[in-house]
Parts: C-alpha cells; structure tokens; sequence
C-alpha cells in the first residue's frame, strides 16, 4: 500500500500542475504548452531540492506516476475548463497554495531524511514549495507570486518551523504533516483574502549635506 508520504507528493504534483494548466490557458498556448507548463511547475520545486541534496535520480526519473499524474492533472484541466466555464484567478491562487502547503512539508521532510540541519530543512521546504510556481510564472511572463507583496515564502516558512516543532515532539506522523500543511495553507488563504503582506522598506533619497 502506497505511503502517506507518496500520496501527499502525487497529490501536491496534481495540484500544482493543475496550476500550471491554468496559467497556461490563460496565455492561450496549444495542448502541448499546457503540459509542458503543468509538468515544470509539478517536478520543478522537488527537482532543485533534490540535486541540491544529491538525491540522484530524482523523483520523476526514479518513478514514472510523477509525469503520468501531472499530465492526467493537466489534461483534466483542460477538459474541465472547456466544458464549465473558465476559472477565476483567486481559483489559480488557491490551489497554488494547496500545493504551497503540501510541497513544503515534503521538502522540509526529505531534507531531514538526509540528516541536514534545521535551517537547511527549512531552506529545503519553501525551495520545494516555491521553486516550482516561479519557473511557472517566469515561462508565462507573469511576476512571480514570490516577489508580489502578500505573504507567500513566509507562509512556508511559517509551515516548515511548525513540522519541525511537531517533529521534536514526536507525534504522529500524520498528524505532524497534517497540522503543518493547515498552517502553510491558513496563512496563504488568510492573506488572499484580506491581502496581506510584510511590512515594506522603502528607501528614501536623502540630501547629504
């Protein structure tokens, strides 16, 4: 029977290719634009983190369900949107942060599996849960939500402390990842919603006398 661990990551590989689909419909590019889209936002996070780790091969190459998945995602998209109606952005936007929330618990746990420290788990999370929806973004000219002003990296950072906090605890395992992927996801929810974001530093030219 599959792990828990393995149906997170095809659910956050579904997730976030749906994403990538949708962007992808929205710049108006032919089948093979949206799965080339869909599957760079879907293995791309995991991608980075595991050549930074030295995880070889990695996930996609070692298992065919990986690019199988994120077509299926991909294509499903399509066929939904054709049939309904197109999506409303805040659709993009949150199931981006349901694949926020599950990549970055994912990455934190593969960065501890290879004994690194807490920092670079945390470093390893938000890289997995971001990385993925930039490479989106930039190939469809679009600003990465990264770089917009509500909370997005800080939300998995939040996430990834949190499953680290849990972890030390030592309390189930599914509990842990549970609680940590509702923190990730409320937060990114919560600054959708009410558009929020970190204070901003601006600055300001000064006459120096």
């Amino acid at each position: 029977m599959p792990s828990f661990f393995y149906l997170s990551d095809l659910f956050g590989v579904a997730v976030f290719a749906i994403t990538g689909a949708l962007m992808a419909g929205r710049k108006s590019m032919d089948l093979f634009g949206v799965l080339v889209i869909a599957i760079i936002t879907a293995v791309g996070g995991g991608t980075l983190r595991d050549m930074i780790l030295g995880n070889h091969p990695v996930s996609w190459v070692r298992d065919d369900t990986y690019i199988l998945v994120a077509s299926l995602a991909a294509i499903c998209t399509v066929v939904w949107v054709q049939l309904t109606r197109p999506i409303h952005e805040n659709g993009l936007l949150i199931a981006d942060a349901f694949g926020l929330a599950v990549f970055t618990v994912i990455g934190t746990e593969v960065a501890l599996a290879h004994e690194t420290s807490a920092s670079t788990a945390v470093i390893m999370g938000v890289m997995t849960g971001v990385a993925g929806g930039v490479m989106r973004d930039v190939l469809c000219n679009e600003i990465p939500l990264i770089f917009q002003k509500e909370i997005y990296a800080t939300a998995c950072s939040v996430g990834s402390l949190t499953f680290l906090g849990l972890r030390a605890m030592e309390m189930p395992h599914w509990l842990d990842t549970g609680i940590a992927m509702g923190v990730v996801l409320a937060i990114r929810l919560a600054a959708i919603r009410w558009h929020l974001s970190l204070p901003s530093f601006h600055l300001l030219d000064r006459h120096i006398p």
